[in-house]
Formats: C-alpha cells, structure tokens, sequence
C-alpha cells in the first residue's frame, strides 16, 4: 500500500461521473494529507475458468487494466500518492471490501452501469448503504440532465464539515 495520511478508495470506471468522483477524492487527499487507491472492477457475465472464454476474458481483463492505467495516469499528474487495482467481480461488493479499512470511499453517482440503477445509482446506493467507512457520491453537473434531486448524496463525516 501507498505510505502517507489517511486512505481514500475512489471507483473509477472511465466514465465522466467516475472520473468527477477521482478529481474530488484527490482533492480531498490533498487536504487530509492522505493517498488514494484507484479501484476498477470488472465482470463478464460467464465463469472466468470456461476454456470458450479464455480468450475473450483475457481480452477484458487487458481492457480493464488499460482504464485503470488510464486513471492512474491523470491522478498521478496531482503529485499525490496513488496506487490501483483492478478486481474482477461485482463493482459494489469490490469497492465494500476495497475500502473496509478505508478512512472513506468516493464513487460517482452514475457510472457505466446504464439503466441498472435507479436514482442514485445500483453501486453508489450498495456502497452507501454497507461500507464500513463514510461514503461520498459525487452527483453529476449541476444542470445535467442526469442529474436528479436525490443524487446529491453525501454519508456522515465530520472532516467533511467545512
């Protein structure tokens, strides 16, 4: 794990709302003095072990590793302390355990998930409900069509009190 202050896990997916929830948890690392770990899941759908599948699961194993390795490099442009992983398996479980130990998790409200989430968002709303640490949903832009009146969650944390 990265040396320094305080661990922030933040989801990152590629998307626009994942790549707002990263640039926000840097910024908070910035002034916790803490490091971020960069978590991509992935999933296909089959078993991984299926011989029809090996090749195409190498194929999304590559692209998953190829979008972290994207993220990692615009977060480590910030200076701070980065680290990542990609974790083959359903994202909400994956970020849970990613950040047991955590001093917070940061997702986007929306991610790649299309229409499998309702309002907040399938991964956002697991996370909020069952993460053993404060949880930031950071909602889309303000005038977004995206945007709904619910999304603008934040979990209880009082250093985010400014």
């Amino acid at each position: 794990m990265v040396e320094g202050g305080g661990l922030i896990v933040v989801g990152v997916d590629g998307s626009p709302d994942a790549r707002r929830a990263l640039d926000w948890a840097l910024s908070e690392a910035r002034l916790r003095g803490g490091r971020c770990l960069l978590v991509h899941c992935y999933e296909d759908g089959m078993a991984a072990t299926s011989p029809i599948v090996a090749p195409a699961f190498e194929d999304i194993t590559a692209a998953a590793q190829a979008t972290l390795d994207q993220e990692l490099t615009a977060a480590r442009e910030s200076g701070l302390p980065v680290e990542g992983k990609v974790v083959f398996g359903r994202a909400a479980k994956s970020l849970i355990d990613a950040a047991q130990d955590a001093d917070l998790l940061v997702v986007g409200s929306r991610g790649r998930g299309g229409l499998k989430g309702a309002l907040l968002g399938s991964v956002s709303s697991a996370c909020v409900h069952h993460a053993a640490c404060p949880v930031v949903v950071i909602p889309p832009p303000t005038g977004s069509t995206q945007r709904h009146t619910d999304e603008a969650f934040v979990a209880a944390d009082p250093l985010l009190e400014r």
